[in-house]
This record gives C-alpha cells, sequence and structure tokens, in this order.
C-alpha cells in the first residue's frame, strides 16, 4: 500500500499534501489482526533513475550461499517437525527464538512502545530467529531483534513515524 493517500509521505521529490489524520485514517483501513498475521512490513521508497546506475549490491551467488547455509541450519533445528522459522508455534519460539538479555530488553520496550500485539511479538521473535540464521548465529541478539522490529513499520503508531 501507498504510505499515505496521496503515494508522496517520505519521498524527496515529491510534497505529501495528506494531514497526519488523513494519514492515520488511510492506514487504519487495514485492521490490525491482518497486520498482525503479516510477517514484513516494509517501506520501499522510491528510486532515483540515478540509483540504479550505482554500484550493484551483494551478488545472487553470495545471497543463495547464506540463504541455503541458514535453510540447513533451520533443519538440523527442527527434526521431526516443520523445518521452517515461519512455522514455529508458541513453544518453539520460546525455546528457539528466545532472545539474549539485550534482546529482550529492546523487545519488551518495542513491545510496550509501539503497542504490539503478542501475535506480532511472535511474527517479530520468528523473522528475528530467521535474521540470526542468516548471520550464522545460534542466539537471537539485540541486533536480530532491531533489524526484525524495523521489518513492521505498519504496527508504529502515527506520532511515531
Amino acid at each position: 500500500m501507498n504510505p499515505c493517500p496521496c503515494g508522496h509521505q517520505g519521498d524527496p521529490r515529491h510534497e505529501c499534501t495528506c494531514s497526519p489524520r488523513q494519514v492515520e485514517r488511510y492506514r487504519g483501513r487495514v485492521s490490525g489482526p491482518l497486520l498482525d498475521r503479516i510477517d514484513l512490513h516494509v517501506e520501499v521508497p522510491a528510486v532515483a533513475l540515478s540509483d540504479l546506475r550505482g554500484t550493484a549490491g551483494e551478488g545472487s551467488a553470495e545471497v543463495a550461499a547464506r540463504v541455503a547455509a541458514a535453510r540447513a541450519r533451520q533443519l538440523e533445528r527442527f527434526v521431526g517437525a516443520s523445518p521452517v522459522n515461519a512455522a514455529m508455534g508458541p513453544e518453539e519460539i520460546r525455546r528457539l527464538a528466545t532472545p539474549d538479555g539485550a534482546g529482550r530488553e529492546l523487545l519488551e520496550t518495542a513491545f510496550d512502545r509501539l503497542g504490539l500485539s503478542v501475535r506480532a511479538l511472535h511474527r517479530i521473535l520468528k523473522v528475528a530467529r530467521t535474521i540470526a540464521d542468516l548471520a550464522g548465529s545460534d542466539t537471537v541478539r539485540a541486533p536480530h531483534v532491531a533489524e526484525a522490529i524495523q521489518y513492521r513499520c505498519l504496527d508504529r503508531r502515527l506520532v511515531e513515524i
């Protein structure tokens, strides 16, 4: 969805003409329970043509190798169960995706400040576990939790945007 009714909020090339109330009403059209069931909410800003000509990022082969390694970690972890982090239930989340102390503090702060639901919290932990797997970490740490929280932009209250 667009970030606001006019579609220009956050775009440095165009001025947004929407009031905070209009943006709040627009975003409110998507229900909280529906948003809770979506793992990743990612803002994708407009890209300038000059940015497309810049240096390439990580190559496909490197990304594929990292994904294969993360997938192998998951297969080892879920012997006899569903072999993906996204399918973890509450007990598996507690056992396999509980973050370290700093990660737990960050998660608690986000829970309170963003008004997250328990379902959104579980989604964040599943994504954080996947991010840790991609980083080659056995432990879910604060940076993994922080990145996972960033992927929940539609959970943020309007005043914090």
